[in-house]
């Protein structure tokens, strides 16, 4: 059954396969969520504009907007978590989603299990409470962080985060100077459901190094430890003791 945390969550399934539809809204409303139906992307804009869903599932093949445009279009004025449904060994539409701002993929054809798991593995890692706050972080002229406030500055300007994105920063800003393993931030930022993707974690740190270093081939805060994970430099010592040989 649905964890207490989350029942009656509203999801939003748009797909054109009237028996997709049929299959992913027999096994949600099984774990006890609330399912809205749109079979093309005009009418699941508007369903997401007069429902609210708390989650989009979105296939990628639509009669009318294909699903990128849809999550593009969406991504303009909402930041409801996007599942996006994808064909088999279809990893460029996996990837485009990613970037595009969707929180996950599945992989067509999914197992009634693997949907309902990742669906709330989106939920519980968006609707995460408990972050401790920090105040303004300082960590050097050019970067400050404000966890309170869910802000990101870079050079004096604010940077717009993705929620994963966010996560990811607030994990490893949690242990400057450490490494955090692979397995160690899939766990914390995507939930242990994912613990075979870590893809995942490669991407969003590129994603991460775009918007926050001066030179994302040589960074200077979130730093590889080759074979291991990643760390973000101690912002706690001395600015001249900021590395920039790691990468």
């Amino acid at each position: 059954m649905l964890d207490k945390d989350l029942r009656d969550r509203r999801i939003l399934v748009v797909d054109d396969e009237e028996r997709m539809v049929r299959f992913i809204r027999l096994n949600l409303e099984h774990d006890g969520f609330n399912v809205i139906e749109a079979f093309n992307g005009s009418k699941a804009i508007n369903k997401l504009r007069s429902s609210l869903p708390d989650l989009i599932l979105l296939d990628i093949m639509l009669p009318d907007l294909d699903g990128f445009e849809v999550l593009r279009i969406i991504r303009e004025f909402s930041a409801v978590p996007v599942i996006m449904l994808t064909a088999k060994g279809e990893e460029d539409d996996r990837v485009r989603g990613l970037e595009l701002g969707a929180d996950d993929y599945i992989t067509k054809p999914f197992s009634p299990r693997e949907l309902v798991s990742r669906v709330k593995a989106v939920l519980r890692r968006t609707e995460a409470t408990g972050m401790s706050t920090h105040g303004l972080i300082e960590v050097d002229d050019r970067l400050k962080l404000d966890f309170d406030r869910r802000e990101v500055w870079v050079e004096g300007k604010l940077v717009q985060l993705r929620p994963t994105e966010y996560r990811l920063l607030y994990q490893l800003v949690q242990k400057p100077g450490w490494v955090m393993t692979h397995d160690e931030l899939l766990a914390k930022v995507w939930g242990y459901e994912y613990r075979d993707e870590p893809h995942y974690v490669r991407l969003y740190i590129n994603y991460l190094r775009n918007k926050i270093e001066k030179d994302p081939a040589n960074p200077k805060y979130i730093l590889t430890e080759r074979g291991v994970g990643y760390r973000f430099v101690d912002f706690r010592r001395s600015q001249g003791e900021f590395s920039s040989s790691e990468n």
